[in-house]
């Protein structure tokens, strides 16, 4: 008997203290979730975390639309711009071109003509005899320029600056006559022939409108075209706007 014991393998226990371990665990655990604050606590940590990603999420969105939004804002500038500049109707295009621009003689280049009546001009006395013109036993100043070739042949008259046309007319005493407005200034031509515009067009410096012709109050100047300029509802002398020859 003493050999077998002696032989014997002792009895193996397991360790209480793994066993105590996780009983000690469990039980914590269910001590812990049966409390009322636990489960409510777990839900708003759990909803912060969403809250955080989506936060995180938007603003990377944000961040990669930035730069097309900026392109977009550009875009739209730069067409306000184009648009504010004359591009919106053809009138208001047309105007800020007028104003922009310098004023032409009413001739063509390659047509030789000269002032055959000139200006009234109150501050030159002495020129005041030869800007009068007589109709009749009447002699009244002039109002503009008067041109003519050396030959008195016909010759196209062209429009000196861009704009509307305002007034087509065949008066019984100064013929035929075009007035184009051009923002704040008015140009009128008279003693015309074959008048190639209407009323309400719109034209271009340069664009022929009518050829020269006669008129009952300078009959004694034959073909010719009257030329009277207005600025801000004031006449002044064509001259002092026209390039010099």
């Amino acid at each position: 008997m003493n050999e077998q014991n002696k032989n014997s393998k002792p009895h193996e226990e397991t360790p209480k203290t793994v066993q105590g371990d996780s009983a000690v665990t469990s039980s914590s655990w269910k001590k812990a979730l049966s409390k009322r604050w636990v489960f409510p606590a777990a839900y708003l940590a759990a909803a912060a975390i969403i809250l955080t990603l989506v936060w995180v999420y938007q603003d990377a969105s944000q961040k990669t639309l930035k730069p097309q939004e900026e392109m977009a804002t550009v875009n739209e500038t730069a067409h306000d711009s184009e648009k504010a500049a004359g591009t919106a109707t053809d009138g208001e295009a047309l105007e800020v071109t007028a104003q922009a621009q310098s004023m032409i003689w009413p001739v063509t280049d390659d047509v030789a003509v000269s002032i055959v009546k000139p200006y009234f001009d109150e501050a030159s006395p002495e020129t005041h005899q030869e800007a009068m013109v007589q109709y009749n036993d009447t002699f009244s100043p002039n109002l503009g320029i008067d041109l003519a070739t050396a030959d008195g042949t016909e010759f196209e008259v062209r429009a000196a600056l861009t704009g509307q046309v305002t007034r087509v007319e065949n008066h019984p005493l100064n013929g035929q006559v075009v007035e184009i407005t051009s923002g704040d200034t008015k140009t009128v031509y008279q003693s015309l022939n074959e008048v190639k515009v209407k009323e309400g067009a719109e034209v271009k410096q340069g664009d022929a409108i009518a050829t020269a012709g006669r008129s009952e109050f300078e009959k004694d100047l034959g073909n010719h075209v009257h030329f009277e300029v207005y600025e801000g509802g004031k006449l002044v002398n064509p001259v002092s706007v026209l390039p010099q020859k």
